[in-house]
């Protein structure tokens, strides 16, 4: 009898110990909702693409110049059926992957930890922040 508690505690510390695993490990890489290739507007209407992999990310200017950046995913909110993911760079920056459009993840905005836009993104054209927006009303 005493053997049966024992292993009990055992097994539901171990199984704690694996939710725990599999929470941290799922956390630390991109989410596939937004991996691939996105096309950016920034707030002066110049127009970029932007990269996601699972640990990094690139922004490619319309000369070809590009930007590389490490990151982690570190949270994920569902808000009114709106979804954001927040990253946070290997220099400390955090940024958040917001998609607004209940229910469509192939709209959205990339934007600062305080919610200002830095980018409109979009699976299929350049998109203006006054377009993503009007598709919110």
């Amino acid at each position: 009898m005493q053997e049966s508690l024992k292993f009990k505690s055992m097994r539901k510390s171990l199984t704690t110990l694996f939710i725990f695993a599999l929470i941290a490990l799922t956390g630390c890489s991109g989410s596939d909702v937004y991996l691939g290739e996105w096309k950016g507007t920034d707030i002066n209407g110049d127009k970029y693409t932007l990269s996601f992999n699972p640990e990094n990310f690139s922004i490619k200017r319309e000369n070809g110049d590009s930007l590389n950046f490490e990151y982690t995913q570190n949270s994920v909110k569902t808000e009114n059926s709106a979804k954001t993911y927040g990253i946070k760079l290997r220099d400390g920056r955090t940024y958040n992957i917001f998609f607004p459009i209940a229910n469509d993840v192939s709209k959205g905005l990339m934007t600062m930890e305080n919610g200002k836009p830095v980018y409109t993104l979009c699976r299929t054209s350049y998109l203006s922040q006054d377009e993503i927006y009007n598709l919110i009303k």
